[in-house]
Order: C-alpha cells, then structure tokens, then sequence
C-alpha cells in the first residue's frame, strides 16, 4: 500500500483525488491544516506529499521549505496559481513535481507512481517482488513470475488496467471508458468477453477455475495479483 500526505483545504477535491487513487492501492491521509499537517509527519511515515499553495495559516511554498528541510520524502505541488513563479521557486526549493489545476486524477496517479519509482522506496519494490504479475508500462509488456506474456493489444490494454487496479472490481463500462481499442461494438457483441476467455488462456493454469481473473456477476471483474 502507497501511503500520502495529502495537504489540501479543498476538502471536495481532497474527497475526489482520496477516493480515485484508492482503486490503485494508494491511501491518502488529508489534512486541512498546515500545521497539523507537519506535526503528522513527525509521528507517520508517508511515501509522498500532495501539497497545495493556498492554504489557510501558512503559505504552501514556506510549507514545502519546512517539509524538505525535515524529511527525505518527495513533494509534487498541486496548485491553481498561474504564476511561474511559484512554480520555479517550489522546484528550486525542492519539490519534486508542480501540477497546475485543474487536471486529470489520472495524470496525478501516473506521476505518483513515475516519482517513487526513481525514489526507489524499499516498500514499492517489496509490493511488486511479492506480485505475479508486473506492468511495464514503458515497455508494454507484462511478465508473470518473470516470463513474459504474449498479448493482442487488446488483451494487453484489457490486462494491465486490471493490474493497476489490483483487488478492485472494475466495470464493464469502465473498461470501455479506459480504453482506446474497444468500443461500444465490442459491448454489444460480447467481444470483451471473448477477449477476458483469451486473457485467462494466457495466464491462468486452469481457465475454467481462475486464480487470478475472475468474473464479478452482474458488476465486471476482479484481478488478484498474487
């Protein structure tokens, strides 16, 4: 499980932003206050911080100083200012990432996971030794226990959602809204369906009792990377 600070007086963004990265096995604490927010880094441990700048008490860059003056975890600014100013000083203070707002929850979850790999924090590697299924997203590939699994583009797009939402129970709709090869043809055709059998073929020891990819009646599907 990731873990993130999350410093935010947007309290219906931090709502939307908490919930979004849960299905990626990301858990975010949220604090409205500062200050507060920097006396729980003294008593927890967090893999990265979300910080805004405009923020009740004490402003977001004189915030980012303290953190990187008192702990060794990445920061990745999200703000609304427009001032490249701030966005200059936040890195040259030693903020990791800026991200203007408003943007997608998507991009945020891929640069989460984009800084703490080149952090190389020893719990992200302990997660994916412990997984049998790896995602290289650079390389579009997915291997299980080190060998490579051969997929359509289809099947691979279809796969490495499920993987990335590991434990969770995704739609059908989902899939679609997440895809840039299926379509509504595919839904209405049951093609998905034919493309989840194949998936199985490639990656399950028994298709017909899957350890792995499993069917969720009446709500979509559920991967387990074990």
């Amino acid at each position: 499980m990731i873990k993130i600070a999350m410093i935010e007086d947007d309290v219906e963004l931090a709502v939307v932003l908490t919930e979004y990265l849960k299905q990626f096995n990301i858990e975010v604490t949220n604090y409205e206050e500062p200050f507060l927010a920097l006396s729980s880094l003294k008593l927890t441990t967090y893999d990265l911080i979300i910080l805004d700048l405009t923020l009740p008490g004490m402003d977001g860059l004189d915030v980012c100083k303290a953190i990187v003056k008192d702990f060794d975890i990445p920061i990745i600014i999200s703000s609304a200012r427009s001032d490249i100013t701030d966005k200059v000083t936040a890195l040259q203070l030693g903020a990791d990432d800026y991200l203007p707002k408003p943007y997608d929850p998507r991009e945020l979850e891929i640069r989460i996971k984009t800084i703490l790999r080149r952090f190389n924090h020893s719990n992200i590697q302990d997660e994916v030794k412990n997984k049998a299924f790896i995602l290289d997203v650079d390389k579009k590939e997915i291997t299980k226990n080190g060998k490579y699994v051969k997929l359509t583009a289809a099947e691979f797009e279809v796969l490495s959602l499920l993987i990335k939402r590991d434990g969770f129970v995704i739609s059908r709709e989902d899939i679609f809204d997440n895809s840039d090869l299926l379509n509504q043809d595919y839904e209405s055709s049951g093609s998905l369906a034919v493309i989840i059998n194949r998936i199985r073929q490639k990656i399950e020891d028994n298709p017909k009792e899957p350890k792995y990819l499993h069917t969720i009646r009446g709500m979509g599907y559920k991967f387990h990377n074990e």
